[in-house]
């Protein structure tokens, strides 16, 4: 069978992946046995990758890094130019600007070159620069922001890569400056311990691997008409746009109060909280990691109570505002204002919920407003920061695979976080 450049080079693009991570995965997930941590895969990786030299800036680092990034999320986007119907969100297709969208990846694909060759000229070992190369080089190849989409595109499933390319674009750009600008814990580098774990959780709420992900449960807001209450509604609309979004992040919040306090009370759900809890360093990622059991209840609570009485476009502005103020509350980010935290959960807030030391131990439930905490006789936000994070004496998985298997196995040793 003849196969077209443009599926050859993106399977042979698609076979080099592969290869990758076999390199770097190792044995799969056994139960009744120690499964490779991912300590082992961030060392694989820091191999290939990684030299001694120095990672500060003007050493090439970071060049090559953004060489690699640019140049993996220009090749990204092009493939989905070339299999919209397959690798695109149907979703999302409507509302793209693809005069935009053109351009951003004539951007990407050049600062990927321009960031490849400073970074093979100014740095010794040239993997990360030649990475960046190629796939800059592989996007050009076939096509680059030219491809043409001469397809008629309709509803069905799809894989979501404009999505994951997107956000990742996105929440890299506007997080990863502010953790390296204004960290509270300098010594905490971008790549810090169990990276890959989190960034293999970030993939898994984009791609279809987790079924009830944010663009599955997006579409559930047509169910407001189903569930909503007329007169309620109607009441709640006649207030200004501000003070529905300020009332429907309040109803949010308590009702995600309720599961979040469940999740660390009853001991089957903990066993799926406790996943969310095991990062021992907190950064724009760590919010990532999630079993898909502990997600689903989460949105289920929340977004049951919003459609009973709030419209779609204030439920599309909660979702936003929900994915981008999570992910700064666990941001390695230490600025903060005295009256913000008063109102508004900030970071080193949140932080105090993942600390494994006593004190701070099923404190702060909420996500949004701190005073929901006061309220319920669970609020603790001293002027220090926390020292230490992770699970309080409990032991579980150290990879993807085996996390997601585990809470659902019996186990009479398994504590609960009190």
């Amino acid at each position: 069978m003849l196969l077209s450049p443009a599926l050859k080079l993106s399977m042979s693009g698609y076979q080099s992946a592969i290869a990758i991570l076999r390199a770097f995965s190792g044995p799969p997930y056994n139960p009744t046995k120690n499964a490779v941590s991912h300590m082992d895969t961030e060392q694989r990786v820091e191999q290939f990758f990684g030299d001694a030299e120095s990672t500060g800036f003007g050493t090439g680092w970071w060049s090559g890094i953004l060489s690699a990034f640019f140049g993996f999320l220009s090749f990204g986007a092009v493939l989905c130019l070339h299999f919209p119907q397959l690798l695109t969100s149907p979703q999302l297709r409507t509302h793209y600007p693809m005069h935009a969208i053109r351009v951003l990846i004539e951007c990407l694909i050049a600062s990927a070159m321009l960031f490849g060759v400073i970074a093979s000229i100014v740095r010794k070992k040239k993997t990360l620069a030649l990475t960046g190369l190629i796939l800059a080089a592989a996007a050009t190849a076939l096509g680059g922001s030219s491809v043409r989409i001469n397809q008629t595109l309709h509803d069905g499933p799809a894989i979501g890569l404009d999505w994951f390319v997107l956000d990742l674009f996105l929440m890299a750009l506007i997080y990863v400056p502010l953790e390296r600008l204004w960290p509270q814990y300098p010594e905490q580098g971008t790549f810090r311990k169990e990276w890959t774990l989190d960034v293999i959780y970030f993939m898994s709420t984009h791609f279809p691997i987790q079924i009830l992900s944010f663009l599955v449960l997006l579409p559930a807001t047509l169910a407001t008409k189903y569930l909503g209450i007329p007169a309620l509604q109607n009441l709640i609309a006649r207030m200004p746009w501000l003070v529905q979004f300020f009332f429907a992040v309040a109803v949010a919040d308590v009702a995600e109060y309720s599961i979040h306090l469940a999740l660390h009370k009853v001991p089957f759900l903990w066993r799926f909280h406790a996943i969310h809890h095991s990062s021992q360093a907190l950064d724009w990622i760590a919010g990532s990691r999630a079993h898909f059991v502990d997600d689903t209840l989460v949105r289920v609570f929340i977004l049951t109570p919003l459609m009973i009485g709030f419209s779609q476009s204030i439920i599309l502005a909660y979702l936003i505002f929900v994915t981008l103020h999570a992910t700064w509350l666990h941001c390695n980010f230490r600025p903060s204002a005295e009256w913000l935290e008063r109102f508004l959960v900030v970071p080193k807030y949140h932080h105090w919920h993942h600390t494994s030391q006593e004190e701070g131990l099923n404190k702060n439930f909420a996500i949004h407003f701190p005073w929901i905490d006061r309220i319920f006789g669970t609020h603790y936000c001293p002027e220090e920061w926390p020292k230490r994070y992770g699970l309080d004496g409990e032991k579980i998985s150290s990879n993807f695979f085996g996390q997601t298997i585990e809470p659902f196995i019996i186990k009479k040793d398994r504590a609960l976080k009190t």
